[in-house]
């Protein structure tokens, strides 16, 4: 009989064997994060930049801190639900400014029905003939949800300005609207916290050289990418006029800085928790169910036929 499908049995494993085994599983959830911080030194790699390290943030800060302000993100997470607080956190900034590395560290160790990225593709011809704001609603959250836009509606200040995918008329009637939009939507009880990941000119020609030399990361470079590119003048221009016209002490912009990527992304979780003020919320103590043992029971073998092979 498989060993994997044995029958069961009733001794149960020994409370050290437990203990190594809860402290295996640890270490493997914590290598996830270890393998998006190797992917980074590899791409550093690839553009001779080996040495970028040397002026980052430690390595040993940068994962202390990490997951010390991670697991504030599950408290903030559990008063989130608590509460039936409803909040929504938009992301904006320049083609690989670091938006959507901030979105992974935030939601890593998240529940995703509560915490959820809403990243929208280009509209489709229906889409388009719709009042501008209402597929953006459609993704907005209910009591106890948090929602992440990866780019919002400030397309329309961006890119869709910058490569004439609006009229004039559509554009100036985005800013007419979108301050009283925003503070309908803070009227209704939802926390609207707004972040511009900024980065210099030679940093992103850094990264998309990256892009281009990387097979894994060759998808994110699209025609609409490379275009944003040379146009770096008019999206600095149109970045301006939205600040000028949308930050508002009602729902102000947040700029961070981010040609370290590590520090980013530590900045901008610290100053979302700081945003939402939130407690431990009181919780009946887990404990495991005994595991019901029928003598009758018996597991019955996988046929090989359905296995996956054992390659590794």
């Amino acid at each position: 009989m498989d060993k994997d499908f044995a029958p069961a049995i009733n001794d149960e494993p020994d409370l050290g064997s437990q203990i190594r085994q809860l402290q295996a599983d640890i270490m493997d959830d914590l290598d996830e994060e270890l393998e998006l911080e190797m992917d980074d030194a590899r791409l550093d790699a690839l553009v001779g930049n080996e040495n970028a390290s040397a002026t980052d943030i430690s390595r040993r800060r940068y994962f202390s801190e990490l997951l010390r302000l991670q697991g504030e993100l599950v408290r903030l997470q559990d008063w989130v639900v608590h509460k039936k607080l409803k909040v929504v956190v938009l992301f904006e900034g320049r083609d690989s400014a670091g938006k959507g590395g901030a979105i992974k560290r935030i939601t890593q160790r998240l529940n995703p029905r509560v915490c959820r990225v809403a990243a929208l593709p280009a509209p489709s011809e229906r889409e388009r003939t719709q009042w501008y704001f209402q597929r953006y609603t459609a993704h907005l959250p209910a009591g106890g949800e948090m929602v992440l836009f990866d780019r919002s509606w400030y397309n329309r200040a961006g890119v869709e300005r910058v490569m004439g995918f609006c009229s004039d008329a559509e554009y100036e009637e985005f800013f007419r609207s979108v301050v009283e939009f925003e503070r309908m939507l803070i009227r209704s009880g939802i926390v609207l916290i707004k972040y511009w990941f900024s980065i210099t000119d030679e940093e992103q020609n850094k990264r998309f050289l990256m892009r281009i030399h990387d097979p894994l990361k060759q998808w994110k470079l699209s025609p609409m990418d490379l275009e944003s590119r040379r146009r770096w003048e008019d999206y600095t221009k149109a970045k301006e006029t939205m600040f000028e016209r949308t930050h508002h002490a009602d729902s102000p912009w947040w700029v961070i800085e981010g040609d370290d990527k590590k520090s980013a992304r530590l900045n901008c979780i610290a100053h979302l928790l700081d945003q939402i003020p939130y407690g431990d919320v009181p919780h009946d103590p887990v404990q495991l169910p005994p595991r019901v043992h029928n003598p009758d029971y018996i597991r019955h073998p996988v046929p090989d036929t359905m296995k996956v092979p054992r390659i590794y």
